[in-house]
């Protein structure tokens, strides 16, 4: 009776091609897993090495600020985020160091369309900028 119940299962015991597929699949995944880290780990260590006291930062969560101090023991970056007000936040919080910027405007300020053109004296502004906000037609 135990023959004949291992005659109808089928197939003998032998090479399943899924599960090959589903091992090899598997080990993908590993791998993926592992190249993301390791690419992740390279970044953080660039932007380590990048990291200096004066340096301006952007953290994770929006945050700009100067370095004021750096704590290697404790993995901590002390910001100056205004005139006087520092806040100490985790060295991974880091995003990225804003690169200085080249010209000789604020990179953060945006240019005023209302500035007075060189050499205009305060009467011709005030005149110029009264007369802007009119209708012509009224």
């Amino acid at each position: 009776m135990t023959s004949t119940v291992f005659a109808q299962a089928g197939q003998p015991a032998g090479f399943d091609p899924m599960t090959l597929i589903l091992i090899l699949a598997f080990a993908f995944l590993i791998f993926m897993m592992f190249r993301g880290r390791k690419k992740a780990q390279k970044k953080q260590q660039e932007l380590r090495s990048q990291l200096s006291v004066g340096s301006e930062v952007m953290t994770n969560f929006g945050l700009f600020g100067t370095v004021v101090g750096i704590d290697t023991d404790d993995n901590k970056v002390i910001l100056e985020i205004s005139p006087g007000t520092t806040a100490t936040v985790h060295a991974q919080a880091i995003a990225k160091v804003v690169p200085v910027a080249e010209s000789g405007n604020d990179a953060g300020v945006p240019m005023d369309d209302a500035e007075a053109p060189a050499g205009e004296t305060p009467e011709e502004t005030l005149r110029r900028l009264d007369g802007e906000g009119k209708n012509p037609n009224d």
